[in-house]
C-alpha cells in the first residue's frame, strides 16, 4: 500500500463525499465519509492536508484510510 499526500478540493458535509487533489499532480480522487480514518465526525474541510491510499472503486479512483491533518 502506497500512501499519498493531497489537499481536500471540496467536501460536502451533508452528502458525505468530496474530492481530493493529490500533491503529485495526478487526477482528482473521490473520497467518501467511510474512507476517513481519524475523525469521529468523519469531516473534511476545503484546503485541509490529507494522507491516503487509493483503490479502484465504482466511481473511479477512490481514497481510503484518509488521515486529515
Amino acid at each position: 500500500m502506497t500512501l499519498k499526500m493531497g489537499l481536500v478540493k471540496w467536501y460536502s458535509q451533508s452528502e458525505g463525499f468530496g474530492i481530493i487533489s493529490p500533491l503529485d499532480g495526478g487526477n482528482d480522487i473521490y473520497v467518501n465519509r467511510s474512507g476517513i480514518a481519524n475523525s469521529r465526525k468523519k469531516l473534511l474541510t476545503e484546503g485541509q492536508r490529507v494522507e491516503f491510499s487509493t483503490y479502484l472503486g465504482s466511481r473511479g479512483l477512490t481514497a481510503e484510510d484518509v488521515i486529515a491533518y
